[in-house]
């Protein structure tokens, strides 16, 4: 697909300072809630199930688009509103789901506590936004960073949106200004969503409702007499089709070739090296000829050698993490002080009152507003050290590291944003350094004898949640920003929209995890027969505090996987000097190493598909070159939110009537997937290119 970065930006946004639309309306904050809402179950089940979660923006402003329609008084920047509102919800969750199961399969928690995560979306989510609106100006502007999902959202609203009016007084009177291509687009865009979304509904209901789908094909053997053990499969779903599709081809590769890794590499190579230690991990008697093992006890090894390699991808992620830190100290440090400098400049005069598209929220409201939130913060805090004498001090230092680390990782989170886009941005590496970090920490300040060993890494993990979710809070918000420059919104009123869609996937969030937990457990499995969302992130954020508190962690894989981390940097660092087409974002590798194989193979297929359609398409303009991009994020949206939005809906059913849901998959379940899985590819390929020509 073509990348939005080597695009060339207006000079002036599409809706200039001087003139003035309705943005905050009360049908675009209904819609917009409604859609963080939708958004932000979506993303939870995704999340969950396959350890990423995308970007809500361009589909929310293809509904957007599609349902303002229908009133007579709407413009661009109403529905730029709306998919900011939106784009929250998709966000802040990802925050939630990449820390806070950690609490309930560390049995810190019961059950998903509804205040408690209320409380950690709000304050993690409003924190993104104040730590990173002083960035504004310096990342946008100044810096003219990318952001490419921004600016692949603002192509989707200038193509499908018009603008009306002079200003607010003489709204209904004035004449529409069109966008640079027919309005008829964005009825096209909504349909293309509404229609892809549909068809990924169905596969779920077909799989997760009445089981006649199968979600996984996998295969063990052992070759060369048992000492090589192979394993691999594919997960078969429409939401990793649209995620490979949309992350595109060098992501996709690089994510399977850390599956490679893994799995196809690491687990034969695991298994021949320590054969006794795997052998009782899995329950098999010393000494047991190799002859003599099931199926399922080479599948219980193979299993049991994955988990052990998977922690090569942990290494990655945490050398992955640092390395970002360090690369973007100096902009982020150059950025706060164009920002302190501009801010001095307008407080003793010397700058002329700013444009209405320059106006953010003010700076003593923003340290205002981060000093108050300081205070709930510090009681989750020693809420979460209930029991330990020193609970109060404890709690203060845990405020404290969350000022400052939220503050940079906030600020890494944006920059990257800028870079990569927020679908791609490493909020998992840095918050797995959090946790590291601040687990060394307590362990030296707590101990972890008695009630220590216990608390101290449910805090670690209270600590971690706030910062992953301010973290990306804080690229959206940016992303956003960057979409509102180039169409020409109210910067203060786009980060109001941000804190509204925080609150709003706050409410729901708890409700979602629930349902979740109850129909297939979260981590963990809750009863026998059914495979539990895998969580990946969470998994590995609680054996990071639990281990490092005590329960013990296995250095060498993670080492190992540190080793590695260098190689790949080291690769990217060169093919960036050369200025490659190909990039290896350590990352993305990390991630393919620590997900199961079958999550990446879809993925990849996905990015190569998309690929193909570019050179199939051959895109001879600029114009040509966002149709195929729009027409294609749209459907691979679509086929996400279609099948995350209905795994959701199944739960609550499985949740309210047990009895009625299948308990086996059909006969013909992964023959039928197989076959289905082949329709969706053909399906979305001819449908981007045909949706392209139209657009």
């Amino acid at each position: 697909m073509p990348t939005v970065s080597d695009r060339t930006e207006p000079e002036t946004p599409l809706v200039g300072p001087e003139r003035r639309f309705p943005e905050i309306t009360l049908k675009a904050v209904v819609l917009g809630v409604l859609l963080a809402m939708l958004m932000a179950a979506a993303n939870a089940y995704l999340g969950l199930r396959v350890g990423m979660t995308v970007a809500a923006s361009i589909p929310a402003s293809a509904i957007a688009l599609g349902v303002l329609r229908v009133f007579r008084r709407s413009n661009i920047l109403e529905s730029n509103q709306v998919q900011t509102i939106a784009s929250a919800g998709a966000s802040t969750v990802s925050g939630v789901i990449f820390t806070v199961p950690a609490l309930v399969m560390m049995d810190a928690w019961k059950d998903y506590d509804y205040w408690t995560i209320f409380l950690i979306v709000c304050i993690g989510g409003t924190m993104g936004v104040v730590f990173t609106t002083p960035l504004r100006r310096a990342l946008i502007v100044d810096a003219g960073l990318t952001f490419p999902e921004g600016v692949a959202t603002a192509q989707v609203l200038k193509t499908g949106g018009v603008a009306r009016g002079e200003d607010a007084d003489e709204f209904a009177d004035a004449e529409p200004v069109e966008a640079e291509t027919p309005a008829a687009s964005g009825s096209l865009g909504f349909r293309l969503l509404l229609e892809a979304s549909l068809l990924g509904a169905l596969f779920r209901v077909c799989e997760g409702g009445f089981k006649w789908l199968s979600a996984e094909v996998a295969a063990t053997k052992a070759m060369l007499g048992g000492s090589w053990l192979f394993t691999t499969g594919a997960t078969l779903q429409p939401s990793l089709l649209g995620i490979g599709f949309i992350v595109g081809p060098n992501i996709g590769t690089l994510m399977l070739s850390g599956a490679v890794i893994g799995t196809v590499v690491g687990v034969p190579i695991n298994w021949l090296l320590n054969e006794e230690r795997l052998m009782a991990t899995a329950d098999i008697a010393a000494g047991t000829p190799w002859s003599s093992f099931s199926e399922a006890q080479w599948d219980a090894l193979a299993n049991a050698s994955w988990q052990e390699c998977r922690r090569i991808g942990i290494g990655c992620m945490l050398v992955g993490g640092v390395w970002s830190l360090i690369t973007l100290v100096k902009p982020i440090k150059n950025g706060l002080a164009a920002s302190l400098a501009a801010f001095r400049a307008k407080a003793s005069g010397q700058q002329a009152a700013a444009p209405r598209t320059e106006l953010d929220t003010p700076l003593p409201f923003l340290v205002f507003t981060a000093a108050l939130m300081t205070v709930p913060l510090f009681f989750a805090f020693r809420s979460a050290l209930d029991g330990y004498d020193g609970r109060t001090l404890i709690a203060g230092v845990l405020t404290v590291l969350m000022l400052g680390f939220g503050f940079l990782f906030a600020s890494v989170a944006g920059y990257m944003a800028g870079l990569v886009g927020s679908s791609n941005n490493p909020v998992s590496g840095v918050t797995m350094a959090t946790v590291v970090i601040s687990s060394l920490l307590l362990l030296q300040l707590m101990g972890n004898d008695g009630i220590a060993g216990r608390v101290g890494p449910a805090a670690v993990i209270y600590l971690a949640a706030f910062i992953c979710t301010g973290a990306c809070i804080a690229g959206d918000n940016l992303q956003d920003l960057k979409c509102g420059h180039v169409v020409g919104s109210t910067p203060w009123k786009q980060q109001l929209c941000l804190v509204i869609g925080t609150i709003a996937s706050a409410a729901v969030i708890p409700i979602v995890l629930g349902l979740l937990d109850a129909d297939k457990g979260i981590g963990r499995p809750i009863r026998e027969g059914v495979s539990p969302l895998a969580a990946p992130q969470a998994t590995l954020m609680k054996d990071l505090s639990t281990g490092i508190f005590g329960a013990g962690i296995n250095w060498n894989f993670i080492l190992f996987g540190c080793g590695l981390a260098a190689v790949v940097i080291a690769l990217d660092e060169y093919l960036k000097r050369r200025k490659a087409p190909f990039r290896t974002p350590i990352l993305a590798v990390a991630v393919g190493i620590y997900l199961p194989f079958g999550l990446s193979v879809l993925i990849f297929v996905g990015g190569i598909l998309a690929w193909i359609a570019k050179i199939r398409f051959a895109p001879k303009s600029e114009r040509e070159s966002v149709a195929l991009e729009n027409s294609g994020m749209l459907l691979a949206s679509g086929l996400i939110t279609g099948e995350a939005i209905m795994g959701v809906g199944i739960a609550a059913f499985a949740a309210s009537f047990p009895d009625l849901m299948p308990e086996n998959a059909a006969a013909f379940a992964g023959t039928a997937a197989l076959l289905v899985t082949c329709g969706l590819i053909i399906y979305l390929y001819l449908r981007t290119l045909a949706a392209a020509r139209r657009m």
